[in-house]
């Protein structure tokens, strides 16, 4: 399911005479809201977060997937890491913060795979519903 199609609104007018409006849940949320409300949800993928932690899992645009983590280190810097993976015709790439991008292969390549399928279903079946 293409990231455009998980934006649309979801047609979930109630055929019920005791309703007086039919209600949709995206009526009134940017897009912004939309992508920190899937967000939240793909956080969920990866197993509970470490106390301290912050960690995002989201489609941002189009075959384009973000993922982030933050977190305080023992001497009390801020540490972060994020991560861009891009969908292309010739393969997943992606490319950390400040660096340069890698085609990514093998287990890593399932990995994101698995991740991806699990956040569309997890946004599908629990947002856009």
């Amino acid at each position: 399911m293409s990231f455009k199609k998980l934006l649309e609104k979801p047609s979930i007018a109630i055929k019920n005479p005791f309703y007086r409006k039919p209600k949709t849940y995206t009526n009134k949320l940017s897009l912004d809201d939309l992508i920190n409300a899937e967000s939240e949800l793909g956080r969920t993928l990866f197993g509970p977060v470490p106390v301290g932690h912050r960690r995002e899992f989201f489609a941002s645009k189009k075959n384009v997937w973000i993922w982030h983590e933050s977190w305080t280190n023992q001497l009390g810097e801020l540490q972060e890491m994020t991560i861009r993976y891009e969908v292309r015709p010739t393969g997943v790439y992606k490319k950390p913060l400040g660096g340069a991008y890698k085609k990514i292969e093998g287990t890593e390549l399932n990995n994101f795979r698995q991740a991806a399928h699990g956040y569309l279903n997890l946004v599908k079946t629990k947002l856009y519903c």
